[in-house]
């Protein structure tokens, strides 16, 4: 893990021999206060097109998101892009989707979180297909009880808790994005090329560690932390304005 002060931006992108996979929340598009509320603007639409034609279908979106949000979020554009979803449990490539079933005790966690933050102003709960989390950006008060309660569930079913900004969620166990990127890059139009892979949360330190491990470049996104990536952008603009100079 990179300890240092700064890192260096990334290279010029190139799309021979690469292949390129993004985060979506913090990455591609901006963190807002409800995880529903996030705005695909037209100008992104357009480069996933342009990046999914330079790259030859070698692009891919991993997020903790499930791959049904992120389609609900792209349309018809998500058409061709593989997405890794749900923190690497779900994958879904050339239009073929592997999703494990969802965990009983998930729709518990989905019962409790509700009876205890429903009605408390600021606090979303975000229902997944194998996940459900408690984001508390607008009522950060509300931080240590959230994760108290996800805490009672963690390791029931198979349950892990997984921390990110602003938000405690509780997901099917057995993957992470690292896993999932390695089940990706085990399958054509994949196979056998160099993983780039950009992210923003500590979510994405699995992904990085991943794409170290097979000689690919992780670039982290947003302020410098300990990280296996290689590299870093201030922000999302940068993010875009990276991505469209691909040669």
């Amino acid at each position: 893990m990179v300890t240092s002060l700064t890192l260096p931006p990334p290279p010029p992108l190139a799309a021979a021999g690469h292949c390129l996979l993004l985060d979506f929340d913090g990455t591609l598009v901006d963190l807002v206060d409800r995880p529903d509320a996030v705005e695909v603007d037209h100008a992104l639409l357009a480069l996933l097109e342009h990046l999914l034609g330079t790259f030859d279908g070698r692009l891919a979106l991993v997020s903790g998101r499930s791959v049904a949000q992120i389609e609900g979020f792209l349309g018809k554009s998500a058409t061709g892009i593989a997405v890794v979803g749900s923190h690497g449990a779900e994958l879904q490539l050339s239009g073929e989707r592997i999703t494990p079933a969802r965990p009983a005790a998930l729709d518990e966690a989905e019962q409790a979180f509700a009876a205890a933050f429903g009605g408390e102003q600021g606090v979303v709960i975000e229902v997944k297909s194998l996940g459900v989390a408690v984001h508390y950006r607008m009522a950060p008060d509300h931080a240590a009880a959230a994760r108290r309660l996800a805490e009672r569930y963690a390791g029931t079913d198979g349950l892990v808790l997984q921390s990110g900004k602003m938000m405690v969620e509780l997901r099917a166990g057995g993957h992470d994005k690292g896993s999932g990127i390695s089940a990706l890059l085990a399958q054509p139009p994949f196979a056998g090329s160099i993983p780039v892979f950009v992210g923003d949360d500590v979510t994405d330190e699995a992904g990085f560690a991943a794409v170290a491990g097979l000689n690919g470049v992780g670039v982290l996104v947003g302020p410098i932390r300990e990280t296996a990536a290689s590299y870093r952008l201030d922000d999302v603009a940068a993010v875009r304005t990276w991505l469209r100079a691909v040669a």
